[in-house]
């Protein structure tokens, strides 16, 4: 007698189900585990695999929000990547950052003058990259970036022309930062950029120091640069172009030759003046929302007698988060400063800037090897155990959150 179709369907699906069984207990899932199977990129297998529809049926050219990858899907060079900000030479971006882009291993580009010979070239380079993001298997916007704090310090042309200095001896200052504020909002917006490194929130405590030289500060009263600091950020961050509050925790004792930037800065400031003069603007900041602090690369014995403040746990996570509770995104400054000559390379100081608590590497050397070193250090030391796997999940958590923020469109 023939032995019926169904019957047939039935042995060979039960066969089927023996094969496919473990043999033993599995392991348990980590974070990480399955990074093996996205490859080299990350860039297949970031939509999950439990419970999968056919491949037929997942839409060809997803949204932004439909191809979010989580974090416990993507492998640790592609989660490394999500925190560090990118640089290049000249005025397009190179073929080598495109595919870095297009592979979901960046957070974002940093811009120069030189990157911007004009406002036209500088919006062809944006869109470029902005393409290349979006086949990326996040598809989040990049953040794209630029110092426009005004007067000396303008990467491009246009608003705002008055520098902190200028703003603040004005004779409406609230009315001038105002405008400041929302003038680099529409310059940037007009380059295709999203978030600007500034307002300067230093307050100067001599005459033509440093900060005071370049005319970065806005007064040498904590309370005025508070409120002015603070009025800038809103006006910006109104108009879609997120603010970041530096220098973290304040370089406004620097002495004139005191350049971070050049070589290594020891700030002797006493724990209740830095507190009291210091910190105050950022206490400002952080009630008004900016969304992202930038920490110096200067020394504050009082706080940490050896370390940087953004290679410091102790100014990161002790003043900046525990004490002050900000809540947003942390960020470098310049990875190549001479300030950091002493620890290490690029990668290494990626590493201890991301264990004392920072979210975001700003590598500003153009020269995108400098951020591919970067994100194979801190995947290494993700990989190892050196860096926790949980904190390394806020961080990523945090900057994506800000990459696909309405402040950020």
């Amino acid at each position: 007698m023939p032995i019926p179709r169904l019957t047939i369907r039935v042995a060979l699906l039960v066969l089927l189900l023996s094969a496919l069984a473990p043999s033993g207990p599995s392991a348990p899932m980590t974070p990480l585990a399955l990074s093996g199977a996205a490859g080299a990129e990350g860039t297949e297998g970031a939509e999950g695999t439990e419970g999968a529809e056919p491949a037929a049926t997942v839409p060809t050219h997803p949204t932004a929000t439909e191809r979010t990858t989580p974090v416990s899907s993507t492998d640790s060079r592609q989660l490394a990547g999500r925190r560090v900000i990118y640089s290049y030479p000249g005025p397009t971006p190179p073929p080598e950052l495109l595919d870095t882009v297009r592979a979901g291993r960046a957070a974002g580009v940093i811009f120069f003058k030189e990157n911007a010979p004009t406002v036209a070239q500088l919006r062809s380079a944006v869109d470029q990259l902005n393409r290349a993001a979006a086949e990326a298997p996040t598809g989040a916007p990049l953040l794209l970036m630029t110092d426009q704090e005004g007067g000396k310090v303008r990467r491009l042309p246009g608003a705002p022309e008055l520098s902190a200095k200028q703003t603040g001896l004005a004779a409406d200052p609230a009315g001038a930062v105002a405008e400041a504020g929302a003038g680099a909002a529409r310059t940037l917006s007009d380059a295709g950029l999203n978030l600007n490194l500034a307002p300067v929130l230093d307050v100067f405590d001599t005459p033509d120091n440093f900060i005071d030289h370049f005319e970065r500060s806005y007064s040498g009263r904590p309370e005025v640069v508070a409120e002015l600091g603070s009025a800038f950020l809103v006006a910006q961050q109104k108009l879609g172009v997120a603010a970041t509050a530096k220098h973290f925790p304040g370089l406004g004792s620097a002495a004139r030759e005191a350049n971070t930037d050049a070589s290594a800065v020891v700030l002797p400031v006493p724990l209740d003046e830095l507190r009291a003069r210091g910190e105050e603007p950022y206490r400002a900041a952080i009630a008004a929302g900016v969304r992202l602090v930038m920490a110096s690369w200067a020394v504050y014995p009082a706080l940490d007698a050896y370390r940087p403040a953004g290679l410091s746990r102790a100014v990161v996570q002790g003043e900046l988060r525990d004490r002050l509770g900000f809540r947003g995104v942390t960020v470098t400054d310049a990875l190549e400063a001479g300030a950091l000559a002493d620890f290490g390379d690029a990668g290494d100081r990626a590493v201890a800037a991301a264990e004392a608590g920072m979210d975001l590497v700003l590598c500003s050397g153009r020269d995108v090897a400098q951020g591919d070193a970067a994100v194979e250090a801190l995947a290494t030391a993700l990989d190892s155990g050196r860096l926790d796997t949980a904190g390394f999940t806020e961080a990523v958590h945090r900057v994506d959150a800000l990459r696909t923020s309405p402040t950020t469109p």
